[in-house]
């Protein structure tokens, strides 16, 4: 579990904002197919050409661990909208000692990977090599479709902010994420294989919607960072229409209906109801009804974690989607 504690003056500095480095960071492990996305997949077949020839191999390394992303990697954006150079000279300028204890967290001790040995031994030398790896990765992949990214945050954010003037933080994470949490005087985040205690000490919060990070709540909480939440923006079920005419959802929905195979498209990991509706622009209540149809068909099993319930599509329903057989996601 990860706590965040908030104090009077926290609650007033709670700001959202767009981090193009956010998506640049997160796209890579769906880039190489470590985090399934079966709803980025017209991205995937845009991008996995324009970035061949590039050595990512670092960049990887840094971007694709189970549990965390270096704080480095992505500093928080100090404006409304990151400026991707800013972001990138603020990576560039990152003390050594800075990056070598991020790469001992990540490393878990003496299990650092073979090819982020040299970043380690010296980062003054070797993180420049790596700032330029992605600003040429922008350009190939994330810079053509940032308008599209962009758009999409906006709307979340001109929700979530309507939520936060209309029901405070207790309205924004009703909706936001099932692992997060707003209690009182603190945000709690359900995390099993992490904890972590620490007070907002009058920084406040920050969100960052990221489409990439799908469908994943990340938490940025070590000092001297301002708390920052990354989540899954509302509409990603909208992002690729116009590239959709060839997707993988596309057949499946000729046959039970295009609301009920992107939902199928979204279920590759556990969601729940309130998520599937904001990530689709659907009620919950018309979700609840194609889920209920969903279960009947054996293509969806739903599961109860604590206040929330949590849906994921069946093998069955991946092989018709298309998609490669997965695990199930282990209880949380």
């Amino acid at each position: 579990m990860i706590e965040i504690i908030f104090g009077p003056d926290d609650l007033t500095r709670i700001r959202f904002a767009r981090s193009p480095l956010e998506e640049l960071v997160h796209s890579v492990p769906v880039l190489a197919g470590t985090r399934r996305a079966v709803v980025h997949r017209p991205w995937l077949e845009f991008a996995t050409g324009r970035v061949r020839g590039l050595d990512l191999r670092v960049l990887r390394a840094l971007a694709q661990g189970p549990r965390i992303v270096p704080d480095f990697l992505a500093p928080p954006p100090e404006a409304l909208t990151g400026v991707f150079g800013d972001e990138l000279e603020a990576i560039a300028a990152t003390p050594g000692a800075v990056v070598r204890t991020a790469l001992e967290e990540l490393g878990e001790g003496d299990r650092l990977p073979a090819v982020l040995r040299p970043l380690y031994e010296d980062p003054e030398r070797e993180l420049p090599g790596v700032v330029d790896t992605m600003a040429a990765y922008w350009r190939a992949a994330i810079e053509p479709v940032w308008p599209r990214l962009r758009a999409l945050h906006d709307a979340d954010i001109a929700h979530r902010a309507g939520q936060l003037t209309t029901g405070g933080l207790a309205k924004v994470f009703d909706d936001l994420h099932p692992e997060a949490r707003y209690e009182v005087d603190r945000l709690l985040v359900d995390k099993p294989a992490h904890s972590a205690r620490r007070s907002a000490g009058g920084a406040g919060l920050l969100l960052v919607p990221c489409v990439f990070a799908w469908p994943r709540l990340l938490v940025l909480h070590n000092e001297p960072y301002q708390p920052t939440l990354t989540y899954s923006p509302r509409g990603i079920g909208r992002l690729w229409t116009e590239e959709r005419s060839g997707a993988t959802a596309e057949p499946l929905g000729e046959l039970v209906g295009r609301s009920r195979a992107a939902l199928l498209a979204h279920l590759d990991l556990p969601l729940s109801t309130s998520q599937l509706a904001a990530y689709l622009d659907l009620t919950s209540a018309a979700v609840s009804q194609h889920l209920s149809v969903l279960r009947r068909c054996r293509l969806v099993t739903s599961r109860r974690s604590g206040r929330w319930m949590l849906h994921q599509r069946t093998p069955l329903a991946g092989e018709l989607l298309g998609a490669p057989a997965q695990r199930a996601a282990p209880e949380p």
